[in-house]
């Protein structure tokens, strides 16, 4: 519904300023400009549709690999200390604990298609346990605050976006994507803890989120100390190692398992195929949007007057360019990715605005969705604090994406 508003404002704006430019400043260019972005735009959506099968489907299908031979039981297993003190009104060894845990798993492996069946699951069953119906309980809260988060260790579908855009290196945003998101859940998680009473300085909390910490502060501290073009070549090196280490895993634990990796990658493949022929009129939706609303001066114009404030302060202005990303991901997962995409095709995919981009995508998820979606699920009137707190992750993720980017990017 939200998205559905955004479509139609971005026309009806872009209609408005194009009468004013025609009428007022005499542009008689301008109507011309928008159907042919619009016509432009439309090409373009479908032709990186038609090349995101390929890539989509390899991932998707290493992917299934992974899903089928355990991995998703195995950062299950990992992590039930940890969330087993993040919520502790859910009763030991509650059915919600599993769905939970193979929720946020499936979520950092970015397994979509599996981790919104089992996200659904678990909000039933904490509404089983909830003592006020209509309003969400803590627990259920803190779920939805990580969900909104987006925690994710495997960027995919970004990375597919970049390689059809044409970067040199679509996995170099990997490691600054990972730095982001994982700041933002922190944030995240150490606000529903002080809101709910939970001890942020227990022992399993305290060495989860104080170790990933640790390695980022590092990670951080090493790049910081390193030239430009040496911090490009080593990120991407090490992305490149961490992604292909977590395939060969894949499939070292399916043969432990004893499954048949090569029909389990089929089937995966054939998801990702048609996972990119389903997205086709939705991307194509939104980049004719987001093509008529630029066409129109509209976007410059509204990224003239941030980027006029921003350089009123002194700071450099060229991360206004992503923001058009960042005020659309709380809303639309689709809008978000197609700003995304007009961000890389309007200054290229491995520019500063193209790459932070590519990270504000991957630093959250889409809040107002996923607060609809889930306790729409379980019908909760009351979300209580949900939002401001799921919004505190998405500023957090702009700020950091912002600083990760001048530290990998500049």
């Amino acid at each position: 519904m939200i998205l559905n508003y955004i479509w139609i404002a971005f026309f009806i704006i872009a209609f408005a300023v194009a009468l004013v430019k025609l009428i007022f400043f005499g542009d008689v260019n301008v109507f011309t400009e928008i159907m042919n972005s619009s016509y432009d735009s439309a090409k373009t959506g479908f032709e990186i549709s038609l090349g995101l099968t390929g890539v989509l489907s390899l991932w998707l299908g290493v992917m299934k690999i992974g899903e089928q031979g355990g991995m998703i039981e195995l950062f299950s297993r990992a992590a039930a200390p940890l969330f087993s003190k993040l919520f502790p009104h859910i009763p030991k060894d509650h059915p919600a604990f599993g769905s939970i845990l193979m929720n946020v798993s499936a979520n950092m492996l970015g397994l979509d298609n599996a981790a919104t069946p089992f996200g659904l699951k678990a909000m039933k069953e904490l509404q089983e346990i909830n003592p006020k119906k209509k309003q969400a309980s803590d627990p259920m809260i803190m779920f939805l605050v990580m969900n909104a988060s987006g925690l994710t260790l495997i960027p995919v579908t970004i990375m597919v976006y970049r390689a059809q855009m044409g970067a040199a290196n679509p996995a170099d945003v990997f490691i600054p994507i990972m730095i982001t998101t994982f700041a933002a859940t922190l944030v995240a998680v150490i606000a529903v803890c002080l809101k709910q009473g939970i001890n942020i300085f227990n022992k399993a909390i305290i060495g989860f989120f104080g170790g990933i910490t640790a390695i980022i502060g590092g990670t951080i501290f090493v790049f910081h100390s390193m030239p430009q073009e040496k911090i490009n070549i080593i990120s991407g090196l090490v992305a490149n190692i961490i992604l292909l280490t977590i395939i060969v895993t894949f499939i070292l634990k399916a043969m432990r398992k004893k499954i048949n990796i090569f029909e389990a990658f089929i089937d995966g493949a054939k998801e990702g195929f048609k996972t990119a022929v389903t997205i086709i009129p939705y991307l194509i939706a939104i980049l004719v949007g987001v093509g008529v609303f630029r066409a129109s001066g509209a976007m410059d114009f509204l990224m003239e007057g941030l980027r006029n404030i921003v350089a009123f302060t002194g700071l450099d202005t060229r991360w206004v360019d992503g923001m058009p990303t960042a005020l659309m991901k709380p809303l639309s997962g689709s809008g978000a990715r197609g700003m995304m995409i007009d961000a890389m095709k309007t200054f290229g995919a491995d520019s500063f605005a193209g790459r932070l981009s590519a990270v504000l995508q991957g630093a959250t998820d889409t809040t107002f969705y996923i607060v609809a979606v889930y306790y729409g699920s379980v019908d909760i009137k009351n979300s209580r604090y949900t939002v401001p707190y799921a919004l505190l992750a998405d500023l957090t993720g702009v700020i950091v994406a912002i600083f990760v980017s001048y530290l990998f990017f500049e």
